[in-house]
């Protein structure tokens, strides 16, 4: 049996599950004072998975790391979704992550790898990993791209800008006319044409899973003892208000989760401890924060 044949959706899921295992680890390491909690869930129509959160760490205020791997009949709603017409089952196992810091300083992370089946014989990778500052610091900016498209050159140098462009338009607020944060690199529908490219496309997603703790925990320690006051803290109470924003009405995956009876303690665990809204909110002229907003836009060539 080659190593192309072994690529199954058993082998997938055991990597996602030792992924969401060693990025705790790192990150408990570098918070150096909280710990995650484990919640084991099942999901009524099939599967289940497990949710950890670390909360009033250190450096991470507010953290959920989460593996699942579930199955069932696909909704309605989801075959629609797949130009599908024929009833099918579905296997989807993948790892979501979304961190808030406690220092505004420190940038929030989301980062999800995945892995789709129908029994339809349709397979499919996605993933990506995207940075939100509360404060944009062009130069940390840019070492976090490079890292990225580091990470997609190992594969494909098309992938850096192909999938850095999607991240830019799928993390955007319309109804804000800005983007989330400054992106990263996001993909969907990587459909393997045989048992060899399915290999590939596993190893890149593998490598953009591993990426993630080198890259977040970077910033936890450039950043965590860099000073901040009561202005910094209001600002970044807004800027996760926009985070919720986006997750509750644009993010696709909170909606499949929704759709398909999933946990709803874990589809939310992204929402940060506290928000805020301030109506009609403008930034003075010349400020920090009116020079975040200016980069949060697309087609940013950070790298």
């Amino acid at each position: 049996m080659t190593s192309e044949q072994l690529i199954t959706k058993d082998t997938i899921t055991a990597f996602f599950a030792d992924l969401q295992d060693r990025i705790c680890q790192s990150l408990e390491e570098a918070d150096g004072a909280g710990q995650f909690r484990t919640d084991a869930w099942e999901r009524p129509g099939g599967g289940g998975g497990r949710s950890r959160t670390l909360v009033d760490g250190a450096v991470i205020e507010k953290g959920g790391v989460g593996f699942s791997a579930v199955y069932g009949e696909a909704t309605e709603a989801t075959l629609r979704s797949l130009n599908l017409t024929e009833p099918a089952e579905f296997y989807a196992t993948g790892v979501s992550i979304v961190l808030h810091p406690r220092n505004p300083m420190v940038p929030i992370i989301h980062m999800n790898v995945r892995y789709f089946e129908m029994s339809s014989g349709q397979s499919w990778f996605g993933g990506g990993i995207d940075l939100t500052p509360h404060y944009v610091v062009e130069e940390d900016a840019r070492w976090f791209h490079k890292s990225l498209k580091t990470v997609c050159d190992r594969h494909d140098e098309a992938y850096y800008p192909k999938f850095k462009t999607w991240a830019d338009d799928y993390f955007y607020i319309p109804h804000r006319q800005e983007t989330r944060g400054i992106g990263g690199i996001f993909f969907d529908y990587l459909k393997p044409v045989d048992a060899a490219h399915k290999a590939d496309l596993f190893a890149f997603v593998q490598d953009v899973g591993n990426a993630f703790a080198p890259i977040y925990t970077h910033f936890m320690h450039q950043n965590r003892d860099l000073s901040f006051g009561n202005r910094e803290k209001q600002w970044q109470l807004l800027r996760r208000g926009r985070y919720v924003e986006f997750n509750l009405v644009w993010d696709r995956g909170t909606k499949f989760g929704l759709e398909t009876n999933g946990r709803t303690e874990s589809i939310l665990m992204s929402m940060p401890p506290q928000a805020n809204w301030t109506y009609d909110f403008r930034p003075e002229s010349g400020s920090r924060e009116e020079d975040t907003l200016n980069w949060l836009r697309k087609g940013v060539h950070w790298a």
